[in-house]
This record gives C-alpha cells, structure tokens and sequence, in this order.
C-alpha cells in the first residue's frame, strides 16, 4: 500500500511537519543517519548549534519547549562583532540557545508520532513522477528499495535531491560551503563570535564555545580556495589572540544562499518543498533553524485541510517568508559592505538590529 506523504529529510523540518500532520495520513520519514546510533557523531550536521530568537519563538508557538538536556554551557547573551576590515570590535546584545545540535535533532525525532513510519540509515536515491503518484528509491544497508507516495517532501536541505529530480530547470541560490572545525579549549567564553573579513568571504565567519570546544567556522565561496582562505582565518584568529588547543575534527556542509526570491521554490501538487531544500533560509545569516519550522508548520496547515489544492494554499502562507527573506537580502550591504558595516559599527546605532 503506497504511503500519502513520504518526507525526505528528519532535520528540524521534516520532524516538525511528520509531528504535526493529520494521523489520517500515512506518512513515512526517512533520513540517511540513524540517531539513535552512537556513531551518529561521525555523520555529524555542520552546524553551529546556535537557536536564534526566530527559532525560540516558533517552538513556543507549537508548545514545545527546548528541554534542559539539550543546552550547553555557556548559554550566549553576546554578539562579539570582529570587523577585520575596518580593524574594528564590538559587543552588543543577543540571546541564543547554545545548543547540542546532536540531542536536539534526536529530541525532535522522538516527538514524532507512533503512527509516522520512521525509517533511518537509509539514503535517499531518485523519486520520479509515476501514475499522478511519486515513485522514490533509497538504500538500506545496500540493498534498494522503492516506494510510492501520493506527495513528497523536500525537506533534504539545500543540495535537495528531491528538488534536483524533480525540478532540474528551477533556479537555485548562490551556493557556499561551511567549513567547521573543532578544537580543545580551556576557555569557555559567553559571547558568539561574528568575523567579517572580505580577504576571507564575502559572507561571515565564527566561533562558538560548547563546554570545553570551540567551534571555528566559516561560509566560504565554492571553489578550491576554501580550505585555503579556512586556513587564514584561524591565522588570523590566533593573531588576534584567540587561544585554542588541538584539533578534534573536521566538518563541513553546502548553503545555499537565496540572494533573490525568485529561486524560491515550494513544488507543485505532488511535491512539496519545505526549509532550506525550498531556498527559505536567511540570506544575511545562514539562520535556517526558524524558516525550517515555520515552513513545516504552514505546510502541515495546507495539507491538514487536505491532500487537493495544497499547494496554493501552502504558498498564501509561507509568503510571510518571502517577504522576510527580501528584507534580509536589504540588509546584506549594510552588514557585507565594509565601508557601510563600519560606519554603523562606528555610530553607536543599534547595530545589532542592522546587523543581525
């Protein structure tokens, strides 16, 4: 029997639409890491685990609270703002959850219902219209299997193969790679480095203590200077007085960066895109926690009032976050210039609104 709505992808997006569609609907949720594995560590998100106040907000609003098991020390009530470019510091205000962002992807997937079939280890392969139905293959330990679907949904991040394979001609966003590495320290401060440094990206660079860690990263351009710029930021760094130990790995992750909206895309009647595989993710911070559930909650609005006409009806909502991604994109020169950047940073304005 083929399933209604098969969700590819158990990050925050696919997690939050399983827990909160119909239980009418067959669903199955199927995502290439099993967390539930200890080696899950090695398989791990390139992400800085930082939930900003957009995300905190969403979660609030569909009653869950972040449970006290997936915080970490320090929690962050700073931005330290480091403008290489205009040999300029600051501090300003701002409050993150500090996060483990292993415990808090498998605290969402163990809010998903019983009725939702959750499939883990598996690797998503192709899905190909079939009989106004979507035939998708995966593989699980090597061996294939396929599936059919009434509906699928993207929710594989930003490299979609859900949204390759099905929409090939549709436009995609400026494409980064986020290189994080993490490093032994003894010192846990409170404060989330921001670096802006254009020698090094055009988009931003940071570093995030978790306990006795600290997180180096980077949104680099895609090509084969990236490790090499990775490297003069941790030069820099150390020069500026950044003390950290030995290296404990290496991650890294593509973003996509939606510099128009028009590379927005959400699917069509037999396909749905949800979080960063539809292109909704903030084009001035890489912040793709809060558009990831707030995605997932309007599209399980749409398709709860059910399966014919949800596309529409998905797009009327989700067009709150066209109209976010827009403003940030107004943003982006006054925090990527750096003749702008430093003279906000310079005025004493509450450039923590303007930059962040």
């Amino acid at each position: 029997m083929p399933y209604d709505i098969a969700i590819i992808g158990a990050g925050p997006a696919g997690c939050t639409l399983a827990r909160l569609l119909d239980r009418s609907y067959r669903v199955l949720l199927l995502d290439k890491r099993d967390l539930s594995s200890e080696e899950y560590p090695g398989m791990s998100k390139c992400c800085g685990g930082l939930l900003a106040p957009d995300a905190q907000k969403m979660l609030g609003r569909m009653g869950m609270a972040v449970p006290a098991s997936v915080l970490v020390d320090p929690q962050l009530f700073l931005v330290r703002t480091i403008d290489f470019d205009n040999q300029i510091e600051r501090y300003y205000q701002r409050f993150y959850f500090n996060m483990d962002r292993l415990a808090f992807d498998q605290w969402l997937i163990n809010s998903v219902p019983e009725n939702v079939d959750i499939a883990q280890g598996c690797t998503f392969k192709s899905c190909t219209p079939s009989d106004n139905r979507i035939q998708f293959t995966f593989t699980y330990k090597g061996k294939p299997f396929t599936e059919k679907c009434r509906i699928i949904i993207g929710a594989d991040g930003g490299h979609s193969l859900v949204r390759k394979s099905l929409f090939p001609n549709k436009g995609i966003q400026s494409e980064y790679v986020s290189v994080q590495e993490w490093f032994e320290t003894k010192n846990s401060v409170p404060w989330y480095g921001a670096i802006f440094d254009k020698t090094i990206t055009d988009f931003y660079s940071w570093t995030i203590t978790k306990g006795n860690v600290l997180f180096i990263g980077s949104a680099l351009k895609k090509n084969n200077l990236a490790l090499d710029k990775f490297k003069m930021l941790k030069m820099k760094l150390r020069d500026n007085g950044l003390v950290y130990g030995a290296k404990i790995l290496r991650e890294g992750a593509f973003i996509m960066r939606p510099q128009k909206v028009s590379t927005i895309h959400t699917g069509n009647q037999n396909c749905a895109l949800v979080g960063e595989a539809a292109g909704f993710i903030s084009p001035s911070s890489a912040e793709g926690i809060s558009y990831a559930l707030k995605s997932a909650y309007y599209l399980s609005q749409a398709l709860n009032e059910g399966v014919e006409g949800f596309q529409p009806r998905y797009r009327k909502l989700v067009s709150e976050l066209y109209r976010n991604i827009r403003l940030k994109n107004l943003k982006c020169p006054a925090m990527y210039n750096p003749l702008l950047r430093g003279l906000i940073l310079r005025s004493g304005l509450k450039a923590t609104e303007v930059l962040f």
